[in-house]
């Protein structure tokens, strides 16, 4: 009776471990695949989270457009040099804000 339990638990363990082997197989068959293909895929290089790389080149291109003419106009109508320069970096403080009031935040 005892070696007829203990053949069958070796058949068990046989059959298992054949099992294990099997899927040991199909998972590095797996992987391999998963490498070579990540190899051969173009990657599109990461985009920062910064505030301008949510905007598209166009809106980009506005802001810098506008935000150029806004200090010319600064550097052409105002005399003093000092409130030139008080007024171009109060310009740039407060782009950031009238840049999303103007486009919204997009998530």
């Amino acid at each position: 009776m005892s070696k007829d339990r203990a053949r069958r638990r070796e058949a068990r363990e046989a059959q298992l471990a054949r099992e294990r082997a099997v899927r040991r197989r199909r998972v590095a068959r797996r992987e391999r695949r998963r490498a070579v293909l990540r190899r051969l895929t173009l990657r599109r290089p990461r985009r920062s989270s910064g505030g301008l790389t949510r905007r598209s080149r166009g809106e980009r291109a506005a802001i810098v457009g506008l935000t150029g003419v806004a200090v010319l106009a600064i550097w052409s109508f105002v005399d003093d040099l000092a409130l030139r320069l008080v007024l171009v970096v109060l310009l740039l403080l407060v782009l950031p804000a009238a840049v999303v009031i103007a486009l919204g935040r997009r998530s």
